[in-house]
């Protein structure tokens, strides 16, 4: 999944290579099964048009152009943005190969500026390329909830929230109408981090572990940033490196079990080891 801190990092290389760039052509692809609202006729119209910034609020993205329409994507599963010739972090399950032919056979957006060319690219085809006139004031970014980077809650905002949501925590982060930019992996590292069962009902915790939960949710939202969503520097310790593929493992000596929350599969660190979780005397790690 494709989540904050990668859409985050492919808005800072655009904005970085692309902006101040006229552009002179740009193509959606003849994919039928693939979500693109944008219609050939709309994109001609970018045509002649200057990128003059790159937006994002969570995991959607968008390109403001000196005139409207301005393009927009939603990342979803395995969305990505390539700059030929730029190094641009690899996600884990979207990368495209770097040999492949240029525009790569998933590419789904492609433009072309003064110099200069990219791909929207998506292999999964849940991806959702749109046109529109201010992106933010309509749905469904208008919808989203605050993004975890640029609009963090209070810890009394988040507190207050979580004591009204009788859901569970692993669930909740990942309603982007709660928070926007928190996906799988993120709401895995947080939950771990701070040591809450992902099962726990938001209503039910402590103030102690809301507060955990806060300040783990801007710790690893802002490390994975400040890396370009570059997972090789990540901590040793960061769940990230043990939860792919759901293969048994251990962390610390510890098991790895793979349970469902939220309807997805979760990698939890033995149950004993958290501060919030379904049963009593349960130690800390």
């Amino acid at each position: 999944m494709t989540e904050l801190p990668e859409v985050e990092a492919a808005r800072r290389a655009l904005e970085a290579h692309c902006v101040g760039h006229p552009i002179t052509r740009c193509a959606v692809a003849d994919d039928s099964k693939s979500k693109l609202v944008a219609a050939a006729a709309g994109v001609r119209t970018m045509v002649g048009r200057t990128i003059v910034a790159a937006r994002r609020r969570g995991k959607n993205l968008w390109l403001c152009l000196d005139a409207p329409p301005f393009p927009s994507f939603q990342f979803a599963m395995a969305g990505a943005i390539y700059i030929k010739g730029v190094a641009i972090t690899k996600y884990k399950r979207s990368a495209v190969n770097s040999e492949d032919e240029w525009p790569s056979k998933y590419s789904k957006f492609f433009v072309e500026l003064d110099g200069l060319e990219f791909s929207f690219t998506d292999k999964r085809r849940f991806a959702r390329v749109r046109l529109f006139d201010y992106p933010e004031t309509v749905p469904p970014i208008s919808e989203l909830g605050p993004d975890a980077l640029f609009e963090p809650m209070s810890v009394d905002n988040f507190v207050d929230s979580l004591t009204k949501k009788k859901i569970g925590i692993k669930a909740l982060l990942h309603y982007q109408s709660f928070i926007q930019g928190i996906g799988n992996w993120i709401a895995h590292e947080v939950l771990y981090q701070s040591k809450t069962h992902p099962l726990q009902i938001a209503s039910s915790l402590t103030r102690e572990s809301c507060e955990a939960i806060h300040q783990s949710s801007q710790e690893v939202v802002k490390y994975a940033v400040d890396v370009d969503a570059d997972c090789d520097p990540f901590p040793v310790e960061w769940l990230f490196h043990h939860r792919w593929g759901k293969k048994p493992g251990e962390v610390d000596g510890k098991n790895i079990e793979f349970i469902t929350a939220g309807g997805r599969y979760y990698s939890l660190y033995m149950c004993h080891n958290y501060r919030s979780c379904l049963g009593p005397n349960l130690t800390k790690r």
